[in-house]
């Protein structure tokens, strides 16, 4: 049975991405976030790219309007009601995400799928939380802008069933996004390969191998990427790109090379997180 109504639990970047791109799609999704200032900015971003997709003629008027339509937004879960699926999209930290998933599991009804968009945490791990829901939880990791990349990498749990993943592929294809799938361990595929390359970037900055707008463009250039990866790590986010390389350490056990740079750790320390805090690698403070 197709999906048609979600819950997003986060309202930050990727949650209102994936709300935007659920709501494009004719899926009604309910934004839920305990603070109020970030349910405005996921309304207000919501808002500007639709009016964005009617001036650049890629979405019309009456569309931009019922996709706004589908979008709702509220502090609580029990207030999302009528759900049939849900996707937690809070920080990555594994306290906060087990708490989040015991809260859906007590809110949502038993035929409600409990999804995480974890970019590295083991979904078995999460899936832990909630004992008698573990065969409905399911990795479906999107990717940043969500609206634009294609992919959404689906990971099963060690009890996820087949329905489970045969319901989140519908529903990732529903969305207009290509899953694939990758086995549970730390980081999946896609930050196993992408982390460690950034960290190794910081690396060879610390070492002076090259001042980043090198490292950056010789990386562009020699190997064709759209964007270099400590431009990347700012967009991210340093911290985010901290904690994955943490998650990571832990989880494959504490291998000394998914350590975070110590010049990554220090920045992040002193609150340069990258393109969110005008300030990283590099410096955004004046656009």
């Amino acid at each position: 049975m197709p999906t048609k109504k979600i819950a997003v639990i986060g309202g930050g970047t990727m949650g209102s991405g994936i709300s935007l791109t659920a709501a494009t799609n004719g899926i009604h999704a309910v934004v839920v976030d305990v603070n109020e200032v970030q349910l405005s900015k996921a309304k207000m971003y919501h808002e500007k790219q639709c009016a964005r997709a009617v001036l650049k003629e890629r979405m019309t008027q009456e569309e931009s309007d019922v996709a706004v339509s589908k979008l709702s937004y509220v502090s609580s879960m029990q207030e999302a009601e009528g759900v049939d699926w849900a996707i937690e999209a809070a920080t990555e930290n594994v306290a906060i995400k087990k708490k989040l998933f015991i809260q859906m599991q007590d809110t949502f009804e038993d035929s409600v799928v409990l999804a995480t968009n974890t970019s590295s945490i083991s979904i078995t791990d999460l899936a832990s939380a909630v004992p008698e829901a573990e065969h409905r939880v399911i990795g479906m990791h999107f990717f940043n802008p969500v609206p634009v990349m294609k992919l959404v990498e689906v990971i099963k749990g060690k009890k996820t069933s087949e329905e489970t993943t045969a319901a989140t592929i519908a529903l990732s294809e529903s969305m207009g996004k290509i899953p694939v799938p990758a086995n549970d361990f730390a980081g999946f595929v896609s930050n196993r390969v992408l982390m460690p390359m950034i960290n190794e970037a910081f690396h060879a900055w610390s070492d002076g191998v090259a001042e980043p707008e090198d490292i950056d463009s010789i990386m562009k250039l020699g190997c064709a990427f759209p964007m270099g990866p400590l431009r990347l790590a700012d967009y991210i986010g340093l911290d985010v790109c901290r904690d994955i390389m943490m998650v990571m350490y832990e989880g494959l056990n504490q291998n000394e090379k998914y350590l975070p740079n110590e010049k990554l750790v220090a920045l992040v320390e002193a609150g340069n997180l990258g393109d969110k805090s005008g300030q990283g690698v590099f410096n955004y403070e004046k656009g």
